[in-house]
């Protein structure tokens, strides 16, 4: 499946609608870093920097401007804003001054945030909102409408043509699928039963069905499973995801085609991940890490591993993360590459990445943001293969080198215009 214009509507330009971003995960560090980000840029402080719809290439679509978007989200804690933006102060992401000049856009911001699902089993935490749990505890069906309820109220209060969702929060622990998953018919059954479900997969269900594009950037399932494919091509809505791919993953697809190109065979490729932000810390947990170590694994094998017959394949990768808290917002990878060239030679390759999480994230957020809206504004529905340049594990599948997947997304942009 893959997003396609519904001929039966036309692109209407942008300039004199509104469009809300909704996060889901608002008082995050992303979502701070996007929302102070996108006022500084707004009022005119910063430039695009690292958004690629802002690049030349970009220029001849009528996206969204700026000016037009206007945030709301959910969350499961009570941290106000503000105090996510003195972390990303304290380190050097963000400029002191921010926190007094933004201060009328993050309050509006913060006052736009609603309870969110506290997913499993409801488990309280430091600093969680206790209506969150609440949340947690209803059917799936009533988790659905409250959320659904938050939209149409967020449309309502701020005027919106329409509501982009996107679900920027920390990975949720793996879980073993559910033959319910499998098709549209078997998932509205196990809702109408009410079958706990993950709360990414709720939020994705959520935005589809009531017509809103939704962009998963995280490992979670959100609309990973056939069934909300097909409930995403039934109500004629675009959706893409899944794990934003912004450092390590971004250089191994970029990378990797190289060492292919060059007939030069990778024998081990080893990677070595610190990160010390409160996704980070979730990671800690062996359930939530193992979401995160597939992708970041699979993209590397498929490059190096193709045209290799399977009983010749005995690539050596390996990828650790581990939680340093003193890093906080940053995080480091080092990598080690060991291959092998003409005449058997072996030979290495080392790099360190080095990189602030949340503002490597919050530029591709909005891109993505602009790509739903302006698909959903031209009709398109499903998924969106030319986002895959996006994500470590693309929904629509397709080739992991960067260079193609870019070229791809290029090509949609050439077709649009």
């Amino acid at each position: 499946m893959t997003s396609k214009p519904n001929q039966s509507q036309s692109p209407s330009s942008s300039q004199s609608q509104k469009t809300g971003l909704w996060l889901i995960g608002s008082r995050g560090a992303i979502s701070t870093t996007l929302a102070y980000g996108l006022a500084a840029m707004q009022s005119g402080k910063v430039p695009p920097t690292g958004i690629i719809t802002a690049s030349p290439a970009f220029q001849g679509l009528d996206w969204a401007g700026w000016e037009s978007w206007v945030l709301g989200g959910h969350d499961v804690c009570l941290r106000p804003i503000q105090d996510s933006a003195r972390e990303l102060v304290r380190a050097s992401i963000m400029p002191h001054e921010w926190l007094e000049e933004l201060d009328g856009e993050a309050q509006a911001f913060d006052g736009r945030m609603r309870p969110g699902i506290l997913d499993g089993d409801g488990a309280p935490f430091a600093g969680a909102d206790p209506r969150s749990a609440e949340l947690g505890g209803l059917s799936p069906r009533e988790q659905i409408s409250a959320l659904q309820k938050d939209w149409d109220e967020f449309e309502d209060e701020a005027g919106l043509t329409r509501t982009v969702v996107a679900y920027v929060a920390s990975t949720e622990a793996v879980r073993e699928p559910q033959s319910a998953w499998s098709s549209l018919a078997a998932l509205e059954a196990a809702l109408d039963q009410g079958v706990d479900q993950p709360a990414s997969l709720i939020y994705a269900y959520a935005a589809i069905s009531s017509g809103r594009p939704f962009v998963n950037f995280t490992p979670s399932l959100g609309s990973q499973p056939q069934a909300l494919c097909e409930l995403a091509e039934q109500k004629a809505v675009p959706q893409c995801g899944n794990d934003g791919k912004t450092g390590e993953t971004l250089l191994k697809t970029a990378l990797a085609p190289m060492f292919h190109a060059r007939a030069l065979k990778v024998l081990s490729w080893q990677g070595y991940n610190m990160l010390g932000n409160r996704d980070g810390e979730i990671l800690k947990e062996e359930a939530h890490k193992a979401a995160k170590l597939t992708n970041k694994d699979e993209a590397l094998r498929s490059i190096l591993e193709q045209d290799v017959p399977a009983q010749d394949r005995d690539l050596h990768s390996h990828v650790a993360i581990d939680f340093v808290p003193s890093l906080g917002d940053w995080k480091t990878a080092w990598d080690f590459v060991h291959f092998e060239g003409f005449m058997g030679t072996r030979m290495s390759l080392q790099f360190t990445w080095a990189g602030s999480d949340s503002a490597l994230a919050a530029p591709l957020v909005l891109d993505l943001a602009r790509l739903a809206e302006f698909a959903a504004r031209r009709g398109e529905s499903g998924l969106m293969p030319h986002t895959a340049c996006f994500f470590k594990a693309p929904l629509s599948g397709g080739t992991h080198d960067f260079h193609i997947q870019y070229r791809e997304l290029l090509e949609y942009v050439e077709r649009s215009q």
